[in-house]
C-alpha cells in the first residue's frame, strides 16, 4: 500500500539552500510529493558551507541525483549590492534602523525561481516550493505575499499553455519558532542546516540570521545542535 501511494504522487520542485527555512519547506513538500531539489550557488561568503548543507539534506531524504540539479550564479556577486556577496559590506547584526537590511541581494529569489520555473516545465513539476519568511523578513520585496502572486502571473502567462505550474510558500505567514516547531514535527533534519551570514566553520551566533535562528529555537523550547563560536 505504501509503496503504491508514493508512486501517485505529484512531482514537486524545492528551493534548497541548507538554511533552516527550506530544509523545512522540503520536510512539508515530501508529504504530498515526490521532491527534486534545486540548490543554487551565487558566491555568497557561506555558499560552500551551505552546499555541504544541501547535500547533507538530499541524502537525508534519499533524493537520487536525477531528480537534482545545482547551478551557479556568479554575477550576483558582480552585481553586488549585498552584504552576503560583498565582502566589503558589513554582515548586519542589527537591521532595526534600516528599511531593507544589507543581507537583501537584490532581486535574487526572480533569478532562483525562474530557473526552477524552466526545470519544472522540463520535468513537468506543476509545484515549486520556495521558503519565504514575511514576517521575519517584511523588509525584503521579495518575500511579501504580492511577489509571488505576481511571479505566479508571470509564470501562468510565460510557460507553454499545457503546463500548470505554481510557486508554493508554505512558511509565508509562519514566524520562526512556529518553522522550528513545524519542522520538529515533521522529523526535518535540523541540526544539518546553516544559518549564518558571515561563517562557514562554526556559526557567529551573532549576524541577523543566527540570532533569528536562536531565538525561534529557544521560544520553541528546543536546543539547537549546530556548532556556534
Amino acid at each position: 500500500m505504501t509503496e503504491n501511494n508514493t508512486s501517485i504522487k505529484r512531482l514537486a520542485i524545492v528551493l534548497l539552500s541548507g538554511g533552516l527555512d527550506s530544509c523545512v519547506t522540503t520536510a512539508i513538500a515530501n508529504v504530498e510529493h515526490t521532491i527534486a531539489l534545486l540548490h543554487v550557488g551565487y558566491s555568497q561568503r557561506t555558499q560552500s558551507r551551505e552546499y555541504k548543507s544541501f547535500r547533507a539534506i538530499a541524502n537525508y531524504y534519499r533524493v537520487p541525483e536525477a531528480r537534482i540539479l545545482t547551478t551557479k550564479l556568479d554575477y550576483l556577486s558582480k552585481i553586488g549590492g549585498s552584504s552576503l556577496t560583498d565582502p566589503d559590506i558589513p554582515v548586519d547584526k542589527d537591521s532595526t534602523n534600516r528599511q531593507i537590511p544589507m543581507s537583501y541581494v537584490p532581486f535574487r529569489n526572480t533569478h532562483l525561481l525562474s530557473i526552477a520555473v524552466s526545470w519544472a516545465e522540463v520535468i513537468r513539476s506543476e509545484k515549486v516550493y520556495i521558503g519565504a519568511v514575511q514576517q521575519d523578513s517584511p523588509d525584503y520585496p521579495d518575500c511579501r505575499a504580492e511577489y509571488y502572486d505576481a511571479f505566479n502571473r508571470l509564470v501562468e502567462v510565460g510557460t507553454k499553455p499545457t503546463t500548470n505550474i505554481k510557486v508554493v510558500t508554505p512558511l509565508l505567514d509562519m514566524n520562526k519558532s512556529e518553522i522550528v516547531k513545524k519542522g520538529i514535527e515533521l522529523n526535518a533534519p535540523l541540526h544539518l542546516t546553516w544559518s549564518c551570514y558571515e561563517r562557514n566553520d562554526m556559526a557567529c551566533g551573532r549576524c541577523q540570521s543566527c540570532t533569528q535562528r536562536l531565538k525561534a529555537f529557544a521560544d520553541a523550547g528546543s536546543e539547537d545542535k549546530i556548532p556556534y563560536i
